[in-house]
């Protein structure tokens, strides 16, 4: 018997009560307990999980659809967003949604096994791939930014970067410091979506850490969730606050209000030298993701609105500046990194020619985590109960005795992060790992120790899963950066392999133009059916880095081939 979890009809609730209670644009509520109001839970998951993005815990725009990432949107209007509410309230086991850039556009005839929703975001024929072409197109309503998991319906706020930046940040260390961040200054611009997961990652890896943002909201959110100690608006106090810390070996998180470009230059004629230097404003848009330098938050609203070309232009001479100071702090010793915004393409555009001569993150840092098939593995509790991803670390920690890193990550997890919307736990595994997880969680549906059941996904940043030459892809030993026939496998292995909603996205974290990328989400609801898909799909989605890597010649690749069978 698969049936493992309480139920009420679909029918007990009409859709119109629903949408009424959950989906009534602009208050969106992800439903949580064991009780279905779609036709089955692989619907139910993506129908909370949709809502999950779009509630005012996670969002940073319900109102316009935004999750993150400047313009990165759920649906594409609140009219589509109701029309897949009720799409997936009603959908048959054997159909599938079709999702084009955030309007539901058909169902498919498909099978219980198949992914329910099937969505692609951004794309467009490489020729026409250029903001311009795409700002055009989604001013007369014809596309959306899916950015990577807003428009893929598995952000979960910004814990969901968190570990990724902690992990980058801890390489950092490894590699340049011994080990050891304590007594060392890292700062950083940005502070909204996922930027906001850096002052905490960066304090649990044990750094002083100074991050900048222009908009104080941003800022104050951070501080609400926990993820940020302290904020002002005064540049002579933050320094005091982080050079008193930095001196004591304090892990503590300072986020100042004001422009990077001009914190970095007055830190310049003060002679500061921060230890580490990175970025993660929203620069891969430069119009609706970037404020120009000597702009308040209105007066920008404005020139975008009024001349958004002009608004391109001044964004792109500011990050031109803004870069610039990056440079000459790198010079004086600063350990300068490029974080996957695009900075630098746009600094370059702007007129700073020597911008790559920072180099991004993923070839100083991530990439031998890459070739070992490991990336941020997440999971959301749909029954909406803590004490389920209590259950669930637990779990993981009996599983996994002997990974003392993953163990004291989870236990720091638990103290330090605040959930947004529904519970969720971001850790990062590898080939093998991720399977046996997935099979855990199913076990625990099935046996009841958790109250309702579990999606498991991942962000698109993962070793397999993105073609971005200037971050996932950037300097591949082989030189083939810009292939992006891996993605495309990715996509077509997850969605054979069983997952229970997959997506195919173009320019995520970096902007239109620069990036496509596969997303994936899979069901653990306690059924024979999901221990079948459960075991495809997290086989397949590692494997596909490692045979990524594999093929652009890195060594430590091949050696993951050959343990977990995967040569040819």
């Amino acid at each position: 018997m698969e049936t493992v979890t309480a139920a009420i009809p679909a029918s007990s609730v009409t859709v119109e009560e629903f949408i009424q209670t959950y989906a009534n644009h602009p208050v969106y509520l992800p439903p949580r307990g064991p009780q279905l109001h779609a036709k089955n839970w692989q619907s139910e998951a993506a129908l909370r999980m949709f809502l999950n993005n779009l509630t005012a815990e996670v969002a940073e725009n319900p109102e316009k659809l935004v999750v993150y990432g400047g313009i990165g949107q759920a649906a594409r209007t609140p009219q589509d967003a109701r029309k897949i509410v009720e799409l997936l309230l009603t959908l048959e086991e054997d159909e599938s949604l079709l999702v084009q850039s955030g309007k539901p556009v058909g169902k498919v005839r498909t099978h219980a096994e198949a992914p329910r929703v099937l969505i692609a975001n951004s794309n467009l024929v490489p020729h026409w791939a250029t903001w311009e072409h795409f700002n055009n197109l989604r001013e007369r309503g014809l596309m959306m930014y899916g950015q990577m998991t807003a428009g893929s319906w598995i952000y979960i706020g910004t814990q969901g970067i968190l570990q990724g930046t902690y992990e980058t940040f801890a390489a950092c260390g490894r590699i340049h410091f011994n080990g050891d961040l304590r007594h060392r200054l890292l700062v950083t611009g940005g502070l909204g979506g996922m930027g906001g997961a850096q002052p905490l990652a960066a304090t649990m890896a044990g750094a002083t850490f100074l991050g900048v943002d222009v908009d104080p909201e941003r800022i104050k959110k951070r501080l609400e969730t926990r993820y940020l100690d302290k904020m002002t608006y005064d540049y002579r106090e933050a320094m005091r606050l982080v050079l008193a810390a930095k001196d004591k070996g304090e892990a503590i998180s300072v986020g100042l209000v004001g422009d990077i470009g001009d914190v970095l230059e007055q830190m310049l004629q003060d002679g500061i030298t921060p230890d580490i230097l990175t970025d993660q404003t929203s620069a891969h848009d430069p119009i609706n993701g970037y404020v120009p330098n000597g702009f308040s938050l209105e007066e920008a609203r404005q020139l975008r609105e009024s001349d958004p070309e002009q608004y391109r232009q001044k964004s792109l001479k500011s990050m031109a500046r803004h870069v610039g100071f990056m440079l000459e702090l790198q010079r004086r010793g600063s350990k300068t990194f490029d974080y996957g915004n695009n900075l630098r393409e746009f600094a370059q555009q702007g007129g700073e020619p020597y911008a790559f001569q920072i180099n991004g993150f993923v070839p100083e840092y991530m990439r031998p985590l890459f070739c070992e098939g490991k990336g941020p593995f997440r999971w959301a509790a749909l029954s909406g109960d803590p004490e389920d991803i209590r259950v669930t670390d637990e779990a993981l920690k009996e599983l996994f005795p002997e990974n003392t890193h993953m163990i004291n990550w989870l236990e720091q997890a638990q103290e330090k992060v605040a959930f947004q919307g529904l519970p969720c736990r971001i850790c990062w595994l590898g080939m093998g790992e991720r399977e046996k997880a997935g099979l855990l969680f199913n076990r625990l549906v099935r046996e009841g120790k958790v109250k309702a059941p579990l999606v498991i996904g991942r962000d698109h940043l993962d070793c397999g899963s993105v073609a971005s030459p200037y971050r996932e892809t950037e300097g591949m030993l082989d030189g083939s950066d810009a292939v992006s026939d891996w993605p495309l496998l990715n996509l077509m292995a997850n969605t054979s392999g069983g997952a229970t909603w997959v997506s195919f996205h173009h320019g995520g974290g970096v902007g239109i133009g620069y990036s496509q990328h596969a997303g994936m989400v899979v069901l653990a609801d306690g059924t024979d059916r999901a221990d079948r898909c459960l075991s495809r799909v997290l086989h397949n989605d590692p494997a596909l880095g490692i045979y990524r890597h594999a093929d652009a010649g890195y060594e430590t690749a091949q050696q993951n081939a050959a343990k977990f069978g995967l040569q040819i």
